[in-house]
């Protein structure tokens, strides 16, 4: 055998036998990986975006003077669910929908990694304008948790688990919201009065957490199971710990 062939790998196609050293195949495979990079890369950096948007919402909770007594709220909490961008806005078929993060409190009051989570739904009526809304659900008791693992979670409409809502600028709004499951805070721009999330739909997005952790991870991996690892969410789980 000539002495480059035990460096060859053959192919067999239609046209005969191909000969290709070890050289050229790893020159295939580096290219191909250099173009995957960019690829990999964009999707990271679409859900780093959802995380650092997520700090930016909880600062702004932070400094909302509404917020007042909830902070007892928070230091409770099992776990939050943050939407940096929830966009509601139509006429006659208005809709509603946002992308955002699942942390859950763990051992020593830290805070997990972030789990992805998409929240939407679609209203009828005589509508007109545009909101664009913060959105942060307040996750009180391990039920309501549990209730958010499911691979759907309808706002209202899963028995057994009560969800009471916080409004910026409305005083008490927290009234009695102690005993609920999931409290919802809200901040809204535009010409809607208040946010009302009954019938919206929050679901994980395990694309989401596949693009972020580079492999297939559930909700369940992540805030219980630790095993995802996410540096560039250290600011936010800093930020919790300091709000609650």
């Amino acid at each position: 055998m000539p002495p480059d062939c035990a460096a060859s790998f053959a192919i067999r196609s239609g046209m005969g036998v191909k000969m290709i050293s070890r050289a050229h195949l790893l020159r295939t495979v580096l290219l191909a990986a250099v173009l995957l990079i960019p690829a990999v890369a964009r999707a990271q950096t679409d859900q780093q975006t959802v995380v650092d948007r997520s700090l930016q919402t909880i600062e702004d909770l932070r400094h909302d003077k509404a917020f007042g007594n909830a902070r007892q709220l928070m230091h409770r909490a099992r776990g939050v669910l943050i939407v940096p961008h929830l966009f509601k806005g139509g006429f006659i078929v208005g809709g509603e929908g946002g992308n955002g993060v699942l942390l859950a409190r763990g051992p020593g009051a830290t805070w997990s990694d972030p789990a992805f989570y998409g929240l939407g739904s679609a209203s009828f009526g005589l509508q007109a304008g545009l909101e664009q809304s913060e959105v942060v659900l307040l996750v009180m008791t391990q039920k309501g948790l549990d209730a958010l693992m499911h691979d759907q979670f309808k706002v209202g409409a899963q028995a057994g688990i009560a969800v009471a809502t916080l409004g910026s600028g409305v005083e008490g709004a927290i009234t009695g919201a102690g005993t609920a499951d999931i409290v919802v805070w809200s901040s809204s721009k535009g010409v809607y009065g208040g946010l009302a999330l009954n019938g919206s739909v929050i679901r994980p997005q395990l694309d989401d957490n596949r693009a972020y952790y580079g492999r297939p991870l559930t909700t369940r991996d992540i805030v219980f199971g630790h095993m995802g690892v996410a540096p560039h969410a250290t600011a936010l789980r800093r930020a919790l710990s300091t709000v609650g």
